[in-house]
């Protein structure tokens, strides 16, 4: 019977379905509210040491719709991190560890380009009881000017100075979320994996500008009159978060193996989380999803994962996590397949020709002399 449960890292959960970091793991109230509706795990919002730096503005939210205006496909976001004290986190860290002993929780953390800072949030969060860390090298907007958030994630160098850093302090498994916003993704991977990161999360936002209101020619989302560019979500972007989740996963099979690998972008369905699973993912994130439709969200989304499964008689997501990595090869290779396959079908053709006098057919005469000419 098929079963959604796994390991990954060590972490035992329910499903392979994740809160990412963000609205969704805000605070401990909706934490809990995740837990009850039977999430796998959930990424808290990220901290950092002072949450005085971070201010938001309103609104920060632009939404992309179809052109029924019935379905909202894409989703703009200028937020920041938390900005709720560290020292309440701690405390909320702990009560959620008490009450749900059993269940992941995950501590998305950034901070300043210095080694005592990311020292100290890693040790502190520890303390607290989390199960996991995620490293935010990849918020597209605010704070660029700190190195922190994508500023930091798009330079390799410094992440795996990073990344050694947080590796030196922490005890338990740490993921690195990358920017979709640089050229090759595979560089910042390695550059994480090399400097010892358990696993590698992907893809954050993708830096946008949502659109521009005709009548007043402001940009959104319009914030007395100004805007910033943001991070774009939601169903939109789940091509291009597949295209990267397969970089990334080819990778880690050819270079890393055993390294885990946590898929993000545009995932609504169980359907969505089986093409992330086959293009090599453990497990699947939803944040936008969550804002879209709730936390009760995951249990459609576990029975459509399971039919999925019971479709193809997969008992457990290892039995299809990767199977489709193997179809992807380079163009040239392409056009030499169809080469190949065409000269077959030429020669199949070939061998239809007529080598009697029984074999001619009247429906087929034209053909079969076709056939027997040069």
């Amino acid at each position: 019977m098929a079963t959604l449960k796994t390991t990954v890292d060590g972490l035992k959960l329910p499903n392979p379905f994740v809160i990412g970091s963000g609205p969704p793991g805000t605070n401990l109230n909706v934490i809990v509210k995740a837990f009850q509706e039977g999430w796998g795990a959930v990424i808290a919002k990220t901290v950092s040491l002072d949450a005085s730096k971070v201010v938001n503005v309103t609104p920060r939210y632009a939404k992309l719709h179809s052109s029924d205006g019935k379905e909202i496909i894409g989703w703009e976001n200028i937020e920041l991190i938390s900005d709720r004290p560290f020292k309440i986190w701690e405390d909320e860290f702990k009560k959620c560890k008490d009450q749900f002993p059993d269940r992941i929780l995950i501590a998305s953390i950034m901070e300043e380009y210095r080694k005592d800072a990311w020292i100290e949030l890693v040790e502190r969060c520890q303390a607290c009881g989390v199960d996991a860390f995620e490293l935010n090298f990849s918020c597209p907007h605010g704070l660029p000017e700190r190195k922190m958030g994508a500023a930091m994630g798009e330079n390799p160098e410094i992440l795996t100075e990073v990344v050694g850093w947080v590796m030196s302090a922490a005890k338990k498994p740490v993921w690195a979320k990358m920017t979709p916003n640089v050229t090759h993704i595979e560089d910042p991977t390695r550059a994480s994996l090399k400097a010892g990161a358990t696993g590698i999360a992907a893809i954050n936002t993708i830096r946008s500008v949502m659109g521009v209101n005709l009548d007043t020619f402001r940009p959104e989302p319009n914030v007395e009159g100004y805007t910033t560019p943001g991070g774009y979500s939601s169903r939109a972007v789940k091509p291009i978060a597949l295209r990267m989740v397969m970089e990334i996963a080819q990778v880690i099979r050819k270079e890393y193996p055993g390294r885990s690998l946590s898929a993000i972008g545009g995932v609504e369905t169980g359907n969505d989380a089986a093409e992330f699973i086959l293009l090599g993912a453990d497990t699947v994130q939803v944040c936008t999803g969550v804002m879209k439709f709730g936390y009760e969200h995951v249990k459609p989304m576990c029975e459509q994962l399971l039919a999925f499964m019971e479709k193809h008689k997969f008992e457990t997501l290892a039995d299809f996590k990767g199977k489709s990595l193997d179809y992807f090869t380079t163009h040239a290779d392409l056009v030499k397949r169809q080469g190949e396959r065409k000269a077959a079908q030429k020669a199949a053709a070939a061998t239809k020709m007529v080598k009697s006098d029984a074999e001619w057919k009247g429906d087929e005469f034209v053909k079969q002399s076709q056939a027997l000419s040069r």
